[in-house]
């Protein structure tokens, strides 16, 4: 079984990076993280990486705040492809990807999301649910396209709001469904590798 080849981006604690990678070092899940990297130097993601013996780096991002300067988009394309990753995981990434990205990897870069898409996307989800009085909410795993928090819709998780949720409540229950979803969802992805590998 060829273990497909991932490389994983992400911008803060890496929540969901370590639920992958746990996934991938018991066994349930057939890939191999190739790579880890950040546009933030002390990022705790970075740290995982280092505790589960996957190589990491840090990129510089550049003077924007939420994309990456085009220089530095094509140094995460050359890390990448360097790396030989076959899908792009985004693990709480603030950045939006462009043209060098999208280019390099098509239809090969998803990322996961905690609401019911094309509900609520951008920072703190969670929140905007509960200001809007919704009974439900959730995660959502999609294909990256250059805008945020859009392309086409892989799988989704519902999270039922609670009467007493608070902010915090709430997004705690849907980063569970998060780090169940996303690696099941990553696992069809490397059963279609293995398919075509054969």
């Amino acid at each position: 079984m060829k273990p497909l080849p991932i490389g994983i981006l992400g911008s803060g604690k890496g929540s969901n990076c370590q639920a992958i990678l746990e996934r991938i070092r018991s066994g349930d899940l057939a890939a191999e993280a190739r790579v880890v990297i950040s546009d933030v130097l002390d990022a705790p993601i970075l740290e995982i990486a280092r505790e589960f013996s996957v190589a990491n780096a840090y990129l510089a991002p550049g003077r924007f705040r939420t994309r990456l300067e085009l220089e530095a988009e094509n140094g995460l394309v050359d890390m990448l492809r360097e790396a030989g990753v076959g899908l792009v995981v985004l693990a709480g990434f603030m950045r939006v990807l462009h043209a060098p990205m999208l280019k390099a990897f098509p239809g090969r870069i998803i990322n996961i999301h905690p609401s019911l898409l094309p509900k609520f996307p951008g920072l703190e989800a969670w929140k905007q649910a509960l200001a809007a009085g919704d009974e439900v909410s959730g995660c959502t795993v999609h294909y990256v396209d250059e805008k945020i928090d859009h392309g086409n819709i892989i799988a989704q998780r519902e999270v039922p709001i609670l009467p007493e949720d608070t902010p915090e409540s709430l997004h705690a229950r849907i980063q569970i469904a998060e780090r169940e979803l996303y690696p099941a969802v990553i696992a069809e992805f490397c059963a279609r590798y293995q398919a075509a590998s054969s």
